[in-house]
């Protein structure tokens, strides 16, 4: 019977131990691009993207979105012109990355292996948020950066 409540307080110490590594990443600094990818995740996880011109310009047209992100990877003029003059007609914050591929990686546009890792990457050249999920701190940062 000793033996049994040894091992009791031994589980409970290994319970509390990760709660201090979870507020220890919550404390670290996070830039723009992370806090878009776990904000597109968030999104991702809701069913609020619309990802492709098609679907972007719907929710655009509609008055949905609440974030627009567009790839500068895109070689096609009249695309970008296209949803920049959307984004500014109805009010919707623009944020431009770098490529593509990533964002169709961000976007949910790809399959993941056993290891975690994204296979067969889509390019996608525009998502919109139409939903974010909950309010995270990665959201809090992206609205900050915004305001400014």
């Amino acid at each position: 019977m000793a033996e049994e409540e040894e091992t009791v307080p031994a589980e409970e110490t290994t319970e509390a131990q990760p709660a201090p590594t979870a507020v220890a990443a919550e404390d670290e600094p996070m830039d723009i691009e992370a806090a878009l990818k776990a904000v597109l995740k968030a999104a991702l996880c809701k069913d609020g993207l619309a990802r492709g011109l098609h679907e972007a310009a719907k929710a655009l047209d509609k008055k949905e979105a609440k974030l627009c992100i567009l790839a500068q990877s895109c070689d096609e003029a009249a695309y970008t012109k296209l949803v920049e003059a959307l984004c500014a007609e109805h009010n919707v914050n623009l944020m431009k990355v770098a490529e593509g591929k990533e964002l169709g990686e961000w976007a949910g546009l790809c399959k993941i292996d056993a290891e975690g890792n994204a296979r067969k990457v889509v390019n996608c050249s525009c998502v919109v948020v139409k939903d974010f999920g909950e309010e995270t701190r990665a959201l809090k940062i992206l609205m900050e950066h915004f305001s400014k």
